[in-house]
């Protein structure tokens, strides 16, 4: 399969890594167009390419049309550019949300083009970040069964790897990828609190922390999340969780109440594991709800 042509509307961390990352694959990155003419521009200087302020002038120049604007802004901007005549039959255009499905690109479909959105499963801190990460990651792919073969050919050139959504999945499926990602730069903001509290710089508790999250991620992937599972809770230790509590609570009610949250949830994945007996969880779940009960 030929190589399209590739127009990007928004030149965030998403929009210009994969720009970047495109025209390192050989396709022809033809236009950009960004809320900001100075972001636009500097990545138009980048990658050799026109940068337009109408974002329509932009999509018009492209086979492909990549609109990676915030979520909440994919159906005014698309709405936008098919008011101005912007998409034409023939295009695929794509956008990157991981919540949102392929019919938030309003007009394209109405204008003959096709709608897909291929979202990657990966976290964007910056620009060189996001380059670095997105070959070897995961995407989700939903939309127009006919741009399902050009998206999975952009996802192949990029070294990753696609997998098939439905439309109705797209909001669990982003949920997930919060609680993994989003939900774990939370518990680690937690946890160096904590060690914060016995005169630990945050700088200090993440050096200490960091060698059992990475070991517990490769325990992870190597024999599972419920295998990995190590820990008072997968011990069936009462007495140990017990005195985390009290200790917690000191610190505030909300962290107290996600440990006892996370404590109740890990007693299932000790039980699947078989690593306690159902007295053992039932014990777990009256200290875990027991401290909350005394809010």
């Amino acid at each position: 399969m030929n190589k399209p042509s590739v127009a990007v509307v928004g030149c965030g961390k998403v929009g210009s890594a994969l720009a970047l990352l495109l025209k390192e694959r050989g396709y022809p990155v033809v236009a950009v167009a960004s809320r900001s003419p100075e972001s636009s521009r500097k990545l138009a200087r980048s990658l050799g390419c026109s940068a337009y302020d109408r974002p329509w002038e932009a999509t018009l120049k492209a086979d492909l049309v990549f609109i990676t604007t915030p979520d909440r802004e994919i159906t005014p901007v698309a709405e936008l550019i098919a008011r101005e005549g912007g998409f034409r039959p023939g295009q695929v255009v794509a956008h990157t949300s991981g919540a949102h499905a392929s019919s938030e690109l309003r007009g394209v479909r109405e204008a003959g083009a096709l709608a897909v959105s291929i979202h990657p499963l990966q976290s964007f801190a910056d620009v060189a970040g996001a380059m670095e990460n997105l070959p070897g990651s995961y995407f989700a792919l939903e939309g127009d069964e006919a741009a399902i073969p050009l998206a999975r050919q952009v996802v192949d050139d990029l070294k990753g790897h696609a997998f098939i959504i439905r439309a109705e999945d797209k909001p669990l499926y982003h949920a997930a990828a919060c609680i993994a990602s989003n939900y774990l730069v939370s518990l680690m903001h937690l946890a160096t609190s904590l060690y914060g509290r016995f005169g630990l710089s945050r700088e200090e508790a993440f050096e200490a922390l960091y060698p059992l999250v990475r070991g517990t991620i490769n325990n992870i992937r190597r024999v599972g999340p419920v295998n990995a599972l190590t820990g008072p809770v997968s011990r069936g230790d009462v007495p140990t969780v017990s005195g985390h509590l009290p200790a917690l609570e000191r610190v505030g009610s909300l962290e107290s109440h996600l440990y006892r949250l996370l404590g109740l949830y890990t007693v299932r994945v000790a039980r699947e594991k078989g690593s306690i007996d159902r007295g053992q969880a039932r014990q777990l779940e009256e200290v875990f709800n027991s401290a909350g009960n005394k809010e």
